[in-house]
């Protein structure tokens, strides 16, 4: 293993950016988020425990063109963008995001392929840096993470003092890294560090949920209106909980004209969308989660329900973002306690 002084980041940023575009976290925008590095700037360093906007957005953006079109005569013309194939290192991504781009990729590429999402992540590097100071509404370690899980990164980074330790993942990873200059071997006592530092991260992430009957419970309280309207209650639909959660891949499509050329051009685009927007499934004839209730019902069981059911894994990290971020202090983790104790559902075979 290698390990570098954290006063040397911005060399090997830089060296890096030789060759990639880097995106660090930044507040430059108002909220953190990953945006491209300035070239000099290493404060993030600091300051960073995680993003407000999930790193998701690099590759998933929030709004894009999926194709332009114009009219001629009686014909129309369509352009496709190019594939954006630039080179792009995430830098500082936490365990709980980069387990959660792995889950999105489950929906782009094994359940469709979707090209504007796969080009991105083909030319991509998730640079992990784990976490040592993990905010109270954290709950990764109950959804089989922990603060420096290195399962879904290139590299992986951890905190040991005034160095971090750099663990090679994958051969992407062991690629950049041979062609980095200014680390130095890491010596066995660094390694220790960095698994003691592991540890009392992972001991801080007191927040915890028992998924264990989760897959039963939901499905038994699904018809409990009740139930669903009381935890539905202090919510306002504002979407916060989905738009910053970093699992969360729903989107609408919109057809724009464009006012110059007679109206005769125009694009496809492709932006967030959230279910607990009153016109998220609104059809001509109807809107089958109209009530407030039945939106909070359909998110809590597509994260924890539904999506298992397909893709074999809970679509949660434990980031805590809805959490600490909801306007209006809504939990998560208090609605799955307070599942209602009936029967688990036995589904017929």
């Amino acid at each position: 293993m290698k390990k570098i002084n954290k006063q040397e980041i911005g060399k090997i940023l830089a060296q890096w950016q030789k060759d990639f575009t880097v995106f660090v976290p930044s507040r430059e925008s108002g909220a953190a988020e990953m945006a491209v590095w300035d070239g000099k700037d290493t404060a993030f360093l600091d300051w960073y425990r995680n993003t407000i906007i999930p790193p998701k957005a690099n590759f998933l953006q929030n709004m894009e063109k999926l194709f332009g079109w114009s009219k001629e005569g009686s014909a129309y013309k369509l352009e496709t963008p190019p594939a954006d194939t630039k080179k792009q290192i995430i830098f500082g991504i936490r365990p709980c995001d980069a387990r959660a781009i792995t889950q999105i990729d489950m929906v782009f590429k094994d359940a469709y392929e979707d090209k504007y999402y796969l080009s991105r992540r083909a030319n991509s590097l998730l640079i992990g840096m784990g976490c040592v100071k993990p905010y109270d509404s954290c709950f990764c370690t109950s959804l089989g993470l922990g603060p420096a899980e290195a399962a879904d990164v290139d590299i992986m980074l951890t905190d040991i003092g005034g160095e971090y330790l750099i663990e090679e993942i994958t051969d992407k990873g062991k690629e950049l890294m041979s062609k980095t200059t200014g680390t130095v071997d890491a010596a066995r006592e660094d390694e220790n560090q960095a698994d003691r530092m592991k540890k009392a991260a992972y001991d801080k992430v007191t927040r915890k949920i028992d998924t264990k009957q989760i897959a039963q419970r939901l499905p038994a309280a699904f018809e409990d209106k009740e139930y669903w309207e009381r935890v539905a209650a202090k919510c306002v639909s504002c979407g916060i909980c989905t738009f910053l959660c970093p699992t969360c891949y729903c989107f609408d499509i919109n057809d724009e004209k464009l006012k110059e050329g007679g109206a005769r051009s125009g694009g496809r685009y492709r932006n967030w969308d959230s279910c607990s927007f009153p016109l998220y499934t609104k059809m001509p004839a109807e809107n089958p989660r109209e009530e407030k209730w039945k939106r909070v019902r359909q998110k809590v069981n597509h994260k924890y329900d539904f999506y298992p059911r397909l893709f074999d894994v809970i679509a949660c990290t434990g980031c805590g973002r809805c959490i600490r971020l909801c306007p209006v202090n809504w939990d998560i983790t208090q609605t799955l306690s307070s599942l209602p104790a009936k029967t688990p559902f036995t589904e017929k075979t």
